[in-house]
């Protein structure tokens, strides 16, 4: 008798983009209310089971495909000029393309904003 146990795995796909924004609700005096640049990179995590058939959970591309639209909303662009973006700082940048994105890739599991090599936010929609 052969058992085939179900594989579950998290895929994660790597974007990049560049823009200016500025915080508004920082302390007054603090560097980051002053406009400034990113050289932002965004993780999606998806997570769900390895269908046996084709042996792979998702097509990369799909991804791909959803996020590009959000991509061209924030390349090159003032964050904060986007609605829902007014006070954009990691934290309500990454929940911004959870909810972009989860309506159309319910298998999303995390979004990671990385503003700095360093520095980064993990959401998760909790």
């Amino acid at each position: 008798m052969v058992c085939s146990a179900t594989v579950n795995v998290r895929l994660v796909h790597e974007f990049r983009f560049e823009s200016a924004h500025k915080l508004p609700k920082v302390p007054a005096g603090h560097k980051c209310q002053r406009l400034h640049g990113h050289s932002f990179k965004i993780e999606l995590t998806v997570a769900g089971p390895v269908n046996p058939d084709t042996g792979w959970f998702i097509d990369f591309g799909v991804i791909y495909d959803i996020w590009q639209p959000l991509h061209a909303q924030l390349d090159h662009n003032y964050l904060n000029d986007l609605p829902g973006l007014e006070n954009p700082t990691s934290e309500n940048l990454a929940k911004w393309i959870w909810d972009a994105m989860k309506p159309k890739l319910p298998s999303l599991a995390q979004i990671t904003v990385f503003e700095t090599c360093d520095a980064r936010c993990e959401y998760t929609g909790n």
